[in-house]
């Protein structure tokens, strides 16, 4: 998996923490349940009244996905379709049946294997396409919800805090109490706008990045088995295939959104 995730919200936890340490407070302070429980359930709550209960579990789907998930790398595609642009121009498009085991990514293998059968090539563009907009389509689900999340979150904080409020002014007449109850009625802000921000959006934009990474990754893979069934000289394909990988940037977060 890759650790930038998590270590991520390592360090801005850290940050927080640190912060509370450095002006002589303690990190304990903020970890009231009630505030913690209204911020989160109340927050998933919102999000599941907004949407269905299928989409949250498509939703926590690709949260873990965001969490186990490495960036594809584009080279590793590149290469075996390079090899097989060279077995196919050397041998024909059918002495790639023989080569299908050696392929390790699923959908390569399919786009291979409809090559083979001789599909016709708008029909095979058609299907391979339609794979990746139903991959991109449930990714955007899954990221909306925690997008979802993150502007909720801050709201029902301040719910939280003002149910706190309402009870310090139940205790009025004893005054000692009232500097922690107004303390603790001030968490569950901190939690709703802290969850938002440090949990829920950086989720929604991780999804969004690895989607658009592994999007990407898919229509090389499409041009590539096209070029292969188009007899295209392998050199072709490895200089049509390297010039559309791009460094991972704003611009695929913005494609998959």
């Amino acid at each position: 998996m890759d650790v930038a995730m998590i270590a991520g919200l390592v360090v801005s936890l850290g940050a927080i923490f640190t912060s509370m340490i450095l002006e002589g407070s303690s990190p304990m302070a903020i970890f009231l349940i009630p505030a913690i429980m209204l911020v989160i359930v109340g927050t998933l709550g919102a999000c599941m009244a907004s949407g269905t209960i299928a989409s949250m579990m498509t939703a926590f789907k690709w949260l873990i996905y965001a969490f186990t998930a490495k960036p594809p790398k584009h080279e590793e595609v590149v290469e075996p379709l390079v090899k097989m642009a060279e077995k196919a121009r050397r041998e024909g498009l059918l002495s790639l049946e023989s080569e299908m085991d050696s392929v390790e990514d699923p959908f390569m293998q399919r786009g291979l294997q409809m090559a083979v059968d001789g599909t016709d090539p708008d029909d095979l563009y058609d299907i391979l396409m339609a794979e990746v907009r139903a991959k991109k389509a449930s990714a955007a689900v899954g990221a909306a919800f925690w997008t979802d999340a993150g502007g909720y979150a801050p709201t029902i904080g301040i719910v939280g805090t003002v149910i706190g409020l309402i009870h310090v002014l139940e205790n009025l007449s004893e005054p000692e109490k009232l500097g922690h109850l107004i303390a603790g009625a001030f968490v569950a802000t901190l939690w709703g706008v802290m969850s938002a921000n440090v949990m829920f959006l950086p989720w929604a934009k991780r999804i969004k990045y690895l989607t658009a990474q592994e999007a990407a990754k898919m229509e090389l893979v499409i041009d590539g088995v096209l070029a292969i069934q188009a007899g295209s000289n392998p050199r072709v394909v490895a200089t049509k295939l390297r010039s559309k990988m791009t460094p991972a940037g704003p611009n695929e977060v913005r494609e998959a959104a």
